[in-house]
């Protein structure tokens, strides 16, 4: 059950993260608020590679395959796109209910998983998944739908695509290390982050050297982002090397449950019925995915 947890870490980072990238897209381009995700995390997660290798001398340099290079590659360049999208979200009104098609991720990665990668998954499964769907739409505007803008809705699920996408590939590549599940993780992490820092900065510095401007006068958000950023990575990239992606991301949805408290409890905002609804979904989503 080690794969909660990580899940778990994921979440509370996320939110963290997520918030300090809405404070950086105030000033900074689509591409720059993107960047910072990956840009100061790349050697937060050589650190911890190096450190795993002083702590644990028997473990070995693993066996790097074509396809391995493969789903990274895929991974990355699905990330920036997703990352680009969610911050795109940002500056709409309907933003809300958009991230909450982004958070489709769940549902989509469970289809795609199914449909391309052999992925199992029991009717108890399937029911949390589903479940966990409905909370976060209800927790993220449904009343709303009547205002969506099909910019919003092509917006939104094209995120939660690109992160489905994201996440299925980065577990096949952890699974194509065979090794201890947090060695394998730490490369995956590692390789993704430092391939799409790498891949931002040579685009930027190319085509929009005034966005890597504007970013490098805002070094805490973009910190803050980036070691936010590696954290929730870690967790997710563990807790998928542990377990299916759908089932992953079903529980990873306590995020939302954790950014009402937060609203409840720090900023005294009142909880809507469909909010409580919505937090009682989601926690039976949860316990439905780990049942199953």
């Amino acid at each position: 059950m080690l794969w909660i947890w990580f899940t778990l870490l994921a979440a509370f980072a996320q939110s963290g993260r997520n918030a300090f990238q809405k404070q950086l897209s105030k000033t900074v381009p689509v591409l720059g608020v993107t960047l910072a995700r990956f840009l100061y995390a790349t050697p937060i997660a050589f650190g911890y590679l190096y450190f795993l290798y002083q702590v644990e001398p028997s473990y070995a340099i693993p066996q790097f395959s074509g396809l391995f290079f493969a789903y990274i590659l895929g991974a990355s360049l699905c990330q920036i796109l997703a990352t680009a999208l969610m911050v795109q979200l940002f500056r709409l009104k309907n933003y809300a209910i958009g991230v909450g098609l982004a958070r489709s991720e769940a549902i989509l990665a469970a289809i795609l998983g199914v449909i391309f990668f052999g992925t199992e998954i029991s009717y108890l499964g399937w029911l949390g998944v589903i479940i966990g769907g409905v909370a976060l739409f209800l927790m993220t505007g449904a009343t709303q739908l009547r205002y969506l803008s099909w910019q919003t809705l092509l917006i939104g699920i094209g995120s939660g695509l690109s992160f489905a996408f994201t996440s299925l590939w980065v577990r096949e590549a952890s699974l194509q290390l065979h090794s201890d599940f947090l060695l394998s993780a730490a490369w995956v992490l590692f390789s993704v982050i430092s391939l799409e820092a790498l891949l931002l900065l040579i685009y930027l510095g190319l085509f929009e050297r005034s966005t890597l401007q504007k970013l490098w006068k805002q070094p805490k958000f973009a910190i803050a982002t980036s070691l936010f950023s590696f954290l929730g990575s870690f967790g997710w990239f563990n807790a998928m090397s542990l377990n299916d992606v759908a089932f992953v991301k079903t529980v990873g949805q306590v995020e939302i449950l954790v950014m009402l408290m937060i609203s409840y409890f720090i900023f005294k905002e009142r909880l809507k019925s469909q909010d409580l609804i919505g937090i009682f979904l989601i926690v039976l989503a949860a316990l439905l995915v780990v049942w199953g």
